[in-house]
């Protein structure tokens, strides 16, 4: 009867008391030290990569929208409406209005005339980034406001073109201005092949004495605003209903392919940075939970001698994990927030851009994963310390059993599945890690069987420690098959981010190379066409190849009348997506079109058939597939273009990627050989110009007059500065990463030492040296090491293979130098921190360790 009134008494709020006692004394014994310090160590690696990658993305956000001039642009044939307006209100905004109008500069009969493409500016313009600037004194300085009133700035390349210099009258319409500056690099700079005209900029505020902006005038008009991130989100969401036909709004999300790829591939790694945080968490608190729970078997036998039911205990030891989860959490977020903190200063000189300060979502974040790694990680075996018989009071070597193991063990792992895909980000490579670590433990586990039932095969036939050492293995095949299975998906977690980051800082490196085109040529005649690749090699230059160029409108597919308004529908059901966006406008444009008998190394089929060598006898196409998914178009659609009052027809025959990254001249839409003859046509190419050839352009458009070269030096330097920015937050998350995951390793591989230092406590008792001692510990944590490095480096190989053509569209070859450098460098560390985990049984007495461990 008594027992049964003080099962009854105890209820929820004694149970907790109960936890945080058995937490306190705990703790003073150091017994839960190793899994609060994996824990903490965890939430730090996660959410310290968090706050970094949270930093990081915004500041890289605020970097790219420089190409716009602010964080988000409306732009339109008219000006934004009211309620656009009133969308904006709270952040800063600017307006600027373009067009093209003919300029003159110089007076009376030395005056030179062209068309140029105006951009008046308002004050404030640009609120992201800054012009780059030559001033009067020739002193080239960045300028982060516009013209005065009164004056006006002009291209380097417009002034070369009209021969201008600072000084000269710029006559714009009935104003006339005096030329200020000559604009190097500007905010919102764009390539555009067929808009070559001298750019010149003067105050808003000087445009209507112009007397060019009037009824009827082409006038595009932008409306730019920036603000804090979730303001800015804001407006976007409620402008964009708001938008009337002919307006559009832009965002980071429409820059230049070049600055999205690099942007994309920088955020997928640094989820990837994460994913391998939370894999190295899961790793280490299993495995100091395990400890933990074998810890805790003789006192848990004896309050079930005492009369505590199985609920009470499982809500005691539940209890104490939830405690030291909040404990630990709450240490590494701190830690993790100061460590980021140090690491944002640090930044900001090495980017030269301010980096914005941490949310509070990678806090929130790690407490989540904390808690969520702790409870499917560590529930497990300490719930099973509710099945302890009571009779090991009496005998040690009584386990207790789970029946229910396999369901809490697929619990952890879903656990596990359900927080790759939320740090993912993506579920392929989400899928991909998860279907990775599932078959490297499963391979790993195998393997380690196979060595276990090798050992004892070969234990009789060896000698001194190695026998001793060896024998550990086989003697202890679950401890072993954890530690094997532990260490070899933390060092395949280490190694994929490795070689994952090799690559995608190589292929950075080798699109952005100095050599990449700066210059490209367009308007190119056909009887031009050999006399100009006979210039260009002439002037020590490697001759280019021309391709032809052909504007055509889409007017059918699949024989329906095709305009912009069929892609509204679109855009309404995905309004986030800007290709849902960017069809309308693609399909309202005119097309560019080529023709190609073989495919460049920047271009890849994914999708039908190239036509190769093989002329078709029908005209074919070839598209880009996104370009074609945002068309809904398909392979073997027929679409039909207007040419200059000419219909063309084509099938789609297949669909290409095309790596935008090159500079090189590519097309979202390439004819077969021939099937474009007859129509009007034009050639554009593109070169590297070295600055040892400071006339390049001059002499070229000297001797061909009617020819357009586009100088994208400024936009290679932005895209280039941008890559390198992304680059370093690359290397710096990496660093971070591996740090935290070598922390964390450490802690898995502490975690299950207790065998070990039993084992070696009688060693020493019965005699054994400390040199063979240490030479058993050795041999035994490099036969793990060896088995875990080799397999984790073939998994990490594989698995970055995938990560790297999948989700980074990289191309992938498999480096086996660099895998076998990581298998010898897993079994480094596994087995460095394996003998310093086990370092203190050669220093305490052999009396201490086996009281400690008895005790």
């Amino acid at each position: 009867m008594s027992t049964a009134r003080s099962r009854a008494g105890i209820g929820p709020a004694n149970v907790l008391a109960m936890a945080w006692r058995q937490m306190r004394r705990d703790l003073k014994a150091g017994d839960v030290r190793i899994l609060l310090a994996a824990l903490m160590l965890a939430v730090l690696a996660v959410t310290a990569v968090g706050f970094v990658t949270d930093r990081a993305e915004r500041a890289l956000a605020l970097q790219a929208n420089q190409l716009l001039g602010g964080d988000a642009v409306v732009r339109g044939d008219a000006p934004p409406g009211e309620a656009i307006e009133r969308a904006a209100a709270g952040l800063q905004s600017t307006r600027t209005v373009e067009f093209n109008s003919m300029i003159g500069v110089g007076e009376g009969a030395d005056a030179r005339v062209q068309l140029g493409d105006l951009r008046a500016l308002g004050e404030g313009f640009p609120l992201r980034g800054a012009f780059t600037i030559v001033d009067a004194a020739g002193v080239e300085r960045s300028a982060a406001d516009v013209p005065a009133r009164g004056t006006a700035w002009l291209s380097r390349a417009g002034a070369s073109t009209l021969g201008a210099r600072i000084g000269d009258t710029v006559t714009v319409g009935e104003s006339r201005l005096k030329l200020a500056a000559l604009v190097v690099a500007e905010p919102d700079a764009a390539l555009d092949y067929f808009n070559v005209a001298p750019k010149v900029f003067l105050n808003l505020a000087d445009l209507p004495a112009t007397g060019l902006v009037q009824e009827g005038s082409r006038v595009r008009y932008r409306l730019v605003v920036a603000g804090e991130a979730s303001a800015v989100e804001r407006f976007v969401a409620t402008a964009k209903p708001l938008l009337a036909r002919g307006q559009r709004l832009e965002t980071v999300a429409d820059a230049r392919p070049e600055v999205r790829s690099a942007l994309d591939r920088a955020g997928r790694f640094l989820g990837l940075a994460a994913l391998v945080s939370v894999v190295l968490a899961a790793v280490a608190v299993a495995m100091a939970a395990r400890r933990h729970s074998e810890r805790h078997l003789s006192g848990t036998a004896v309050m079930r001698c005492l009369g505590a039911s199985q609920a009470t205990l499982a809500g005691i030891h539940i209890g104490e994990l939830v405690l030291l989860g909040l404990l630990a959490s709450t240490v590494g977020v701190a830690i993790a927030f100061v460590l980021q903190w140090g690491i944002g200063i640090w930044l900001e000189p090495v980017l030269g851009m301010a980096i914005p300060p941490a949310g509070w979502l990678p806090a929130l974040q790690g407490y989540g994963v904390g808690l969520v790694v702790l409870l499917a990680f560590g529930a497990p075996p300490v719930l099973a310390l509710r099945r302890v018989p009571a009779l090991r009071v009496l005998r040690r070597d009584l386990d207790p059993t789970e029946p229910s193991a396999w369901l809490v063990g697929l619990a952890g792992l879903l656990g596990l599945g359900a927080l790759l895909w939320w740090k993912a980000g993506s579920a392929t490579l989400g899928t991909a890690m998860l279907v990775g670590i599932v078959a490297t433990f499963a391979v790993l586990a195998v393997l380690a069987w196979g060595l276990i039932v090798l050992l004892r095969r070969l234990r009789s036939r060896l000698r001194g420690s190695l026998r001793y050492g060896l024998a550990n293995v086989s003697r202890r095949p679950a401890t072993s098959i954890a530690q094997v299975a532990s260490l070899g998906l933390g060092l395949m977690a280490l190694l994929l981010l490795t070689f994952v980051r090799t690559d995608l800082l190589d292929r950075w490196q080798l699109q952005l190379a100095a050599e990449a085109p700066n210059r490209f040529i367009i308007n190119v005649q056909d009887n031009q066409v050999d006399a100009v690749r006979a210039f260009i090699a002439a002037q020590g230059i490697d001759a280019p190849t021309l391709y032809p160029m052909v504007r055509g409108r889409l007017v059918e597919h699949n024989g329906e009348p095709v305009s912009g308004e069929n892609y509204v529908e679109a855009e309404a059901d995905a309004p986030a997506d800007p290709e849902a966006r960017r069809s309308r406008r693609r399909a309202d444009r005119e097309f560019n079109l080529s023709m190609a008998g073989e495919l460049r190394d920047d271009n890849r089929v994914v999708a039908g058939t190239f036509w190769g060598a093989s002329v078709p006898v029908e005209p074919e196409l070839s598209v880009e597939q996104g370009y074609a998914e945002s068309l809904d178009w398909e392979i073997g659609d027929r679409v039909t273009f207007d040419i200059a009052g000419q219909p063309f027809s084509a099938t789609i025959t297949s669909l290409r990627e095309v790596d935008w990254e090159s500079f090189r001249p590519n097309f979202f839409v390439v004819a077969s050989p021939g099937a474009l003859d007859g129509f009007p046509a034009s050639h554009i190419t593109a070169v590297s110009v070295s600055p040892e050839h400071p006339r390049f352009t001059a002499d070229l458009v000297g001797r061909f007059p009617n020819l357009s070269v586009i100088d994208i030096d400024a936009v290679l330097k932005q895209v280039r500065a941008t890559a390198d920015q992304v680059s370093t937050v690359v290397e710096v998350v990496f660093w971070f990463s591996l740090l935290a995951g070598l922390l964390v390793l450490m802690a898995a591989v502490s975690a299950s030492q207790d065998e070990r230092l039993l084992e070696g406590g009688v060693m020493r008792t019965l005699g054994g040296s400390r040199r063979q001692l240490r030479m058993a510990q050795a041999s035994e944590f490099a036969a793990i090491g060896l088995l875990s490095g080799v397999v984790a480096a073939i998994a990490a190989s594989v698995l970055a293979g995938v990560v790297a053509t999948r989700v980074f569209d990289l191309p992938w070859q498999a480096n086996w130098g660099m895998a076998a450098v990581g298998a010898a460098m897993g079994m480094l560390a596994a087995l460095g921190a394996g003998l310093f985990a086990t370092r203190r049984v050669l220093d305490a007495p052999p009396s201490v360790t086996l009281r400690e461990l008895q005790g």
